[in-house]
């Protein structure tokens, strides 16, 4: 018998934005008898004591940011232990920035991130990009939106998450989005990216250890992921 898969679901009542929590909810009804914890900003992480088989952390608000990055960085250390024990996490949205060098105000002043990969991020508060996304990640085409006012640089070429063929990278003169490392996924993708990427969703579930993934309404979301793939190819 399969041990039951902890899934941490970090600060969900301050990481909640466009609707990148239904990443959570539909996870759940592709695994309905694995654990899902969620863990409030003012309780010590699940992470740090506990073997979790993975962590969620979706985008949220600028000075959210700066509460996530305080209460993680005393766990730094065991965030880059987990990674490189292959722990997954799916990090989306400006969640991402929080594991970078720092994040840059337009006045220059620089917020210090927890430094685990060598990215940095440049805010532009007056203008919002938003786009359409389509890329490939290993052999699957990725299909999703970006909404952000913040946006990505450093040397990702070793470490991305998905080539793009319609849309932006890490920023836009970029064309290799997010950061990835072992199962570790950093992306600005959102949609919600499981819901709308059926395929990517199984083979996430592979990776946390289910060993005949299925995934919850199989069929509507593959004819969805299938409409949405024939719309922007013909873009």
């Amino acid at each position: 018998m399969e041990k039951t898969k902890k899934i941490e679901i970090l600060f969900p009542e301050f990481c909640n934005l466009f609707g990148d929590l239904s990443n959570m909810s539909y996870l759940k009804k592709c695994m309905p008898n694995e654990e899902f914890i969620e863990t409030q900003l003012n309780e010590e992480p699940a992470f740090v004591k506990q073997d979790v088989n993975m962590i969620y952390m979706g985008p949220m608000t600028e000075k959210a940011q700066e509460k996530v990055i305080k209460k993680l960085m005393p766990y730094k250390d065991r965030i880059i232990e987990l990674i490189e024990n292959n722990v997954v996490f799916l990090v989306t949205g400006n969640a991402v920035e929080i594991f970078g060098k720092y994040i840059e105000n337009e006045d220059g002043t620089k917020i210090e991130a927890l430094g685990i990969f060598d990215i940095y991020s440049k805010r532009n508060m007056l203008n919002r990009h938003s786009s359409i996304f389509f890329g490939k990640y290993e052999d699957i085409e990725l299909v999703g939106f970006k909404s952000q006012f913040t946006f990505c640089y450093g040397d990702n070429s070793n470490n991305y998450f998905s080539e793009v063929e319609k849309g932006i990278g890490l920023n836009p003169e970029s064309k290799l989005e997010g950061i990835k490392k072992n199962n570790f996924i950093g992306t600005y993708v959102i949609g919600p990216l499981l819901i709308l990427n059926p395929q990517f969703t199984k083979k996430l579930l592979t990776k946390i250890g289910i060993t005949e993934p299925k995934i919850a309404f199989e069929e509507d979301v593959e004819k969805a992921y299938e409409q949405r793939l024939k719309e922007l190819k013909a873009l």
